[in-house]
C-alpha cells in the first residue's frame, strides 16, 4: 500500500508522525491507559440504570446489554483507528508528481533536493498506521487531487522564485567585476545622493537600492560622472574620455559607469543577463505581461547581484569584496543620514 504526498515537507512529516504515534500507542498499551475508556463506559452505565425508576425493567439485564454494545464500539474504534497496523516507510511513502506532469512542469523528486540528507536519516525507520486514519489519507488526497487537477495549469510562482534563488554567478571575474562596479559606481553614487538631500518618490526610494538603478543611470551626475578606477579590456583607451589616466599595456580604458553597467553586449548587465538560465527568463515574462521585457530582465538581475547572492557564489568562511563594498556604501549612508534629516 501507498501513501502519497504533494509536498517535501510533507512527505518528510508524515512518517515521522507516525513514528511518534508509535511511540505514543506503545505508551498507553503499557501503562494500561487505552483501557480507562471502557471503565468509563461501565461506571456511565451503572450510574444511568440507577437513576432510571422501577419502570424501567430488569437494570441489570438492561444495563449489560447497553454496556456490552458500547463496548463493542468502542473495540471497532480502537482496532482500526487506534491500534497500528498498515506498515509504512519511505519506500511506501511516494511523491505525487501527477500535477506538474499534467502543466509540463519538471519538478524534482525528493531525494534531489536539498532536503535529501534529511530523507537519508529516517531510511531505516518505519512505522504503522491504523486502517481507518490509512484510508482518511488516501480519499482526503484523492479528493485534493481532483480538485487541483480542474485548476488550469498556470506559472508556477513558487518554482520560479526556488530557480531565481539558486541562479548564481558562475563566472568567479564576472562576480569580481560585480564587486567592483559597486565598490566604484554604486558606492560613490550611493554616498553623493544621502549628501544631496533629493526629493525621491517611493519608486525611486526602492529602485537606488540596486547597483542597476535607472535613476542613477538616467540622472546626471551620478552614473555618468564615475568611472572606472581601473582598467577594464572591454573598452579600448580613449584619449579624450580618459585623459590624465594612465595607459597599460593591455589597451584597457576606465569606462564611465553608464557604459560600464549599459554598453550593448559588453556591458555589465548583458553579461549578467546571460548568467540566466533563458527558459526561467521567459516564464517570469510569460507571468509578468504587465511588465516590460527590460523590466522583467532588471527584476531578475537585481535578485542575482543582491549581497546575499553574492555572499553565497564565495567561499563561506571568507568575506567577499561585494559584502565589504556594500558595509562600505552602508556605513557611508548611515554616516550621511543624520544630516539628512
Amino acid at each position: 500500500m501507498t501513501l502519497y504526498t504533494t509536498d517535501y515537507l510533507e512527505y518528510y512529516l508524515t512518517l515521522v508522525a507516525w513514528v511518534v504515534n508509535n511511540g505514543i500507542w506503545s505508551i498507553l498499551v503499557a501503562s494500561g491507559v487505552f483501557a480507562l475508556p471502557f471503565v468509563a463506559i461501565v461506571i456511565q452505565e451503572w450510574l444511568k440504570a440507577r437513576s432510571e425508576g422501577a419502570d424501567e425493567g430488569n437494570k441489570g439485564v438492561l444495563s449489560s446489554m447497553r454496556i456490552e454494545n458500547r463496548v463493542w464500539v468502542a473495540i471497532v474504534v480502537i482496532l482500526f483507528a487506534g491500534i497500528p497496523f498498515i506498515p509504512v516507510d519511505l519506500a511506501t511513502i511516494k511523491f505525487d508528481t501527477t500535477r506538474s506532469a499534467q502543466c509540463q512542469v519538471n519538478v524534482p523528486l525528493p531525494n534531489e533536493t536539498g532536503w535529501s540528507n534529511v530523507y537519508t536519516a529516517l531510511n531505516d525507520q518505519s512505522a504503522l498506521v491504523p486502517v481507518w486514519w490509512f484510508f482518511m489519507h488516501s480519499l482526503s488526497k484523492a479528493v485534493t487531487g481532483a480538485a487541483v487537477a480542474a485548476i488550469p495549469c498556470g506559472t508556477d510562482l513558487r518554482q520560479i522564485r526556488m530557480d531565481v534563488d539558486a541562479t548564481r554567478i558562475e563566472d568567479p571575474v564576472l562576480a569580481q567585476e560585480v564587486a567592483d562596479f559597486t565598490h566604484d559606481c554604486y558606492g560613490p553614487s550611493r554616498a553623493k545622493l544621502f549628501m544631496n538631500r533629493p526629493t525621491l518618490s517611493e519608486e525611486q526610494m526602492n529602485d537606488v537600492t540596486w547597483i542597476g538603478s535607472s535613476y542613477f543611470l538616467d540622472t546626471p551626475g551620478f552614473y555618468d560622472t564615475y568611472r572606472a578606477k581601473t582598467p577594464r579590456t572591454a573598452w579600448p583607451y580613449d584619449a579624450t574620455r580618459d585623459a590624465g589616466l594612465a595607459q597599460v599595456d593591455s589597451g584597457g580604458g576606465y569606462p564611465s559607469c553608464r557604459q560600464w553597467w549599459a554598453d550593448g553586449g559588453q556591458g555589465l548587465r548583458s553579461r549578467l543577463l546571460a548568467q540566466v538560465d533563458p527558459d526561467l527568463l521567459s516564464r517570469i515574462a510569460r507571468w509578468a505581461g504587465f511588465l516590460s521585457p527590460s523590466e522583467v530582465d532588471d527584476s531578475v538581475i537585481r535578485a542575482v547581484v543582491s549581497p546575499r547572492q553574492q555572499k553565497m557564489n564565495q567561499a563561506p568562511s571568507t568575506p567577499t569584496t561585494a559584502a565589504r563594498s556594500t558595509r562600505r556604501c552602508r556605513t557611508s549612508s548611515r554616516a550621511t543620514r543624520a544630516t539628512w534629516g
